[in-house]
């Protein structure tokens, strides 16, 4: 451990220690705070090989990102500019074709939209070009939106982008950091991090490493200048991953009743599960949804779910992971937030049994199992 802890944490610690010389990962980041008090900020192990992972590396969030730009699409909605029910054409006219014509944003937001495989991968294709990819690609074979679920990594989030974008004028990386980032105080945050900023953090930055192989490479697209410049609203989250925590505070603190970036009628909205029951047919589990965050799913199969919370999260548990990596969460019931990253991705055999084990482990150590 790099960083002194507010609160003993040994089970916990025995996880992180076991991922770590198991090799699945160099290093993990990890924040927890209750009722508004910070119990927990720390780093184990190595950012980089020989350079250790502390609490204030800045950490790849993946997919844990997502709700950032949900919550941009929701400040939208507070100003009467975007209404989640309304189709996604009467912002991006382009995007009414081949069966895509009745997609509304609750669809994109709910995962249930049908595009899913469009626009998945990493690249340094211009912005507008992968757009225009995505409004010309076709509805998946059968899929009738919204009655059909599928998790889209990353392409119905490169639409709620450019929403924002046109209904905002600014681009989205630059729309989060302005109206969501550096209000809350996540001064290292970004979904788009300049080069310049880039080399600036030097031996800060933690990439996430590839582990599934035994042997531990950095993705070449993401861990390099360049590649920490491309906005990807679904997945290129950047940042300490205290600041993820600093955001989910932000959040409860709506809840207990305080003012904040969005309307607690939003916020519900948003963190609601509104998609019930239904078959994912990218995990391959049936997983209740929100519009926009992953919400507590555990009784569709404690050991099974993919991406939980763990067995002891309270029911109104709202938040998001990143593929084999990372999660941030809010437990209202419990008053609790959490956000992780193990900087290795191992498979997701290796993985959901690792985020299971230290989602149990802090409910464990807080003491309210």
């Amino acid at each position: 451990m790099t960083e002194p802890a507010w609160h003993s944490f040994p089970r916990t610690e025995q996880v992180i220690q076991a991922s770590i010389a198991r090799g699945q990962n160099p290093g993990v980041q990890l924040y927890v705070s209750r009722r508004g008090e910070r119990f927990f900020d720390a780093g184990y192990g190595d950012g980089w090989p020989g350079v250790p992972m502390t609490a204030d590396s800045i950490t790849m969030w993946l997919s844990a990102v997502k709700p950032v730009t949900t919550v941009a699409i929701g400040q939208l909605v507070d100003r009467g500019q975007v209404e989640i029910d309304q189709p996604v054409v009467s912002w991006i006219p382009e995007f009414g074709q081949r069966g895509k014509e009745s997609v509304t944003v609750r669809h994109l937001l709910e995962h249930t939209a049908g595009f899913r495989f469009v626009a998945a991968r990493w690249s340094f294709d211009p912005w507008d070009e992968i757009i225009q990819t995505i409004c010309q690609a076709k509805l998946e074979k059968d899929w009738v939106p919204g009655e059909r679920a599928g998790y889209h990594v990353a392409s119905s989030w490169y639409v709620l982008g450019e929403i924002v974008r046109r209904v905002d004028g600014r681009p989205v990386d630059q729309y989060v950091r302005e109206e969501i980032f550096e209000p809350l105080g996540m001064d290292d945050s970004w979904l788009a991090m300049p080069e310049d900023r880039y080399d600036i953090y030097g031996d800060r930055i933690a990439p996430t490493f590839q582990t599934e192989s035994g042997e531990e490479f950095a993705n070449p697209v993401w861990s390099t200048s360049a590649g920490a410049a491309i906005c990807r609203p679904g997945g290129s989250g950047r940042g300490p991953i205290r600041e993820l925590g600093t955001f989910y505070e932000h959040l409860l603190a709506i809840i207990a009743g305080k003012s904040g970036i969005v309307t607690l009628d939003t916020l519900r909205t948003l963190t609601t599960r509104s998609r019930i029951n239904m078959f994912d047919r990218t995990f391959n589990h049936t997983m209740d949804w929100a519009a926009g965050f992953m919400v507590d799913s555990k009784h569709h199969g404690e050991e099974t779910v993919p991406y939980g919370f763990g067995r002891y999260c309270g029911r109104s548990t709202f938040g998001h992971a990143g593929a084999q990596s990372s999660t941030g969460f809010a437990d209202p019931e419990n008053e609790l937030v959490v956000a992780l990253v193990f900087n290795g991705m191992p498979g997701e055999a290796a993985h959901q049994p690792r985020l299971r084990a230290i989602c149990n482990a802090i409910y464990e150590d807080l003491e309210i199992a």
